[in-house]
């Protein structure tokens, strides 16, 4: 089955927009007011298979691009081209080639949060609302995350992943010499039913991103053969240069979002994540409560009892409910 017949069985087709000399693979289905859904890592438009019929049954266009560096879409070498003004600028370009005369909804999981949350923000006439999945949205401290994360993880002695992708050419070499065995290690041992130390979480610095990961039992409900297939073969086709190059622009990334302002978002939002997603452990009062000085129309978070990190492909149906309803609110 190609890559425009799988899209066609979770009900949207495949077309590809041209935003200067960067093109991006699109999903896209239904008719209305649209919905631009925005994939992390390692994912693509295919982590929202789930949603499409949803949300274009309720009345919604919804869109949902590979980003750049995955599948289908451009894949430009230099680690600059991943930072955030680059793809808070292609959210922008895309909401502009498909609703040039309606403001648009835009939603993000894991690095698609941070991107929607920063392109609602950054560019407030054109979204008029935002959501995010997993990871909430802060505005940056007084150090770049990865600062951060080497003082706590990498001088203690303690491996960290980000700090682990940094070194370019090195997470590269070991994710894509087994796709498939990467991607299911990576999506089973942080997903909510994945079992007790599945993610290792007391490895040495120097140790690699899968060393001690648990091989785990195939398939799973929400994540078939089929579905491992489908997106180990986009990554054996892409790679994991542009993906991982997203990791490597903590600091460009902090000087240019502390020279915008306040980063602070006055459209309506919404927040789900996962009671046993690792990403929630890295705010220490929560990630609702850590995002509330910054979302001042905050008019949902749900927490998903039993999820992990991959809410919109673990929780399909809760995760298409309190969308429906919230961009039913939206009016």
């Amino acid at each position: 089955m190609n890559d425009q017949d799988t899209a066609a069985r979770w009900g949207a087709a495949l077309e590809t927009v041209t935003l200067g000399d960067i093109s991006l693979r699109v999903a896209l289905a239904g008719e209305g007011p649209l919905v631009l859904l925005v994939h992390g890592f390692p994912e693509s438009w295919y982590s929202w298979r789930h949603q499409f019929r949803a949300l274009a049954g309720a009345g919604y266009r919804v869109a949902a691009p590979d980003v750049r560096g995955y599948g289908g879409s451009s894949r430009p070498w230099p680690v600059q081209a991943y930072d955030m003004e680059s793809l808070t600028g292609d959210m922008r370009g895309l909401a502009d080639a498909l609703s040039p005369d309606e403001p648009v909804v835009i939603v993000g999981h894991d690095w698609g949060g941070p991107i929607a949350w920063n392109t609602a923000w950054l560019h407030p006439g054109r979204f008029r609302a935002v959501a995010g999945l997993s990871v909430p949205h802060v505005a940056p401290g007084n150090l770049p995350g990865i600062e951060i994360f080497r003082k706590v993880f990498t001088d203690r002695g303690k491996f960290f992943y980000m700090v682990y992708f940094q070194d370019e050419g090195v997470a590269e070499a070991e994710l894509e010499a087994d796709c498939a065995r990467s991607i299911r290690l990576f999506y089973t041992s942080i997903a909510g039913d994945a079992g007790q130390g599945a993610w290792p979480t007391n490895k040495p610095h120097g140790a690699r991103l899968l060393d001690g990961v648990a091989e785990p039992v195939m398939p799973r409900p929400w994540f078939t053969e089929e579905d491992l297939a489908f997106v180990a073969g986009q990554f054996a086709e892409s790679g994991f240069r542009g993906p991982l190059n997203r990791y490597r622009n903590f600091e460009r990334d902090h000087a240019w979002l502390r020279a915008r302002g306040d980063s602070v978002i006055h459209q309506p939002s919404l927040y789900i994540t996962g009671d046993r997603d690792p990403v929630s452990a890295m705010y220490p009062s929560g990630p609702v409560e850590s995002m509330r000085p910054f979302v001042r129309d905050l008019r949902a978070a749900h927490v998903l009892p039993g999820c992990g990190h991959w809410t919109q492909q673990e929780r399909p149906d809760e995760v298409n409910e309190h969308l429906v309803r919230w961009l039913g609110e939206l009016g």
